[in-house]
């Protein structure tokens, strides 16, 4: 049986499913046309911080360096998920300690988008073997306003065990929010290049004038 969540609660997911060694994590939103979004999943040590910036998978780094967690790409949905990301829990490296699920709006800041215009923005987790669903967290009834990036829910190791937690915070920042708070590089928002200062005048220039 799923176990529905609130924000903050968490399940195990070994005792829900023993033997479980993948999932399936699916992603869903309701928006307003025009609205586009992106999921992806962050691979972190126990620091909290991404193994590195290869560890942030999504469309356009569809799998991890080990091939242990692989982003479905866009397509239409699949039993009502938007997109979908699959999980080897059994090929993850011992470092990683949680997998982290955001989801973005893509070109917010350009088009004004922010999440005031998505509805029911929802996570599940499915087992590989079955497809039976283990676990759900749907935002609902949140005051997301300004906010243009998202952290639905993490996976994570609590000793032998995987178990899943709804998260459910936004970040005005986008994914520049998100990068500080997970080390990802790729994500950081490039400061704009200062003009250099003027040169100072050549002397010989100036004696010769």
């Amino acid at each position: 049986m799923s176990a529905t969540l609130t924000k903050g609660g968490n399940v195990s997911l070994s005792r829900q499913a023993p033997g479980l060694t993948a999932v399936t994590v699916g992603l869903g939103w309701q928006a307003d046309t025009g609205y586009e979004l992106d999921a992806g999943a962050l691979l972190c040590d126990g620091s909290g911080k991404v193994l590195s910036d290869e560890h942030f998978v999504f469309y356009n780094n569809p799998s991890s360096p080990d091939g242990s967690v692989r982003h479905s790409g866009q397509g239409g949905p699949a039993d009502g998920d938007d997109q979908r990301i699959r999980v080897d829990l059994d090929r993850l490296p011992d470092a990683v300690q949680k997998v982290v699920f955001p989801v973005s709006l893509y070109e917010a800041a350009a088009r004004g988008h922010t999440f005031e215009q998505v509805r029911r923005a929802r996570i599940r987790v499915l087992d590989e073997d079955g497809g039976t669903e283990l676990a759900r967290f749907e935002l609902t009834g949140a005051a997301l306003s300004d906010e243009t990036a998202l952290v639905l829910g993490e996976l994570y190791r609590h000793g032998a065990e995987w178990k899943f937690r709804a998260v459910g915070q936004g970040y005005a920042s986008g994914l520049a929010g998100i990068a500080c708070d997970y080390g990802v590089d790729v994500l950081r928002e490039t400061a704009p290049a200062q003009p250099a200062p003027p040169a100072a005048p050549d002397p010989a220039r100036v004696l010769a004038s």
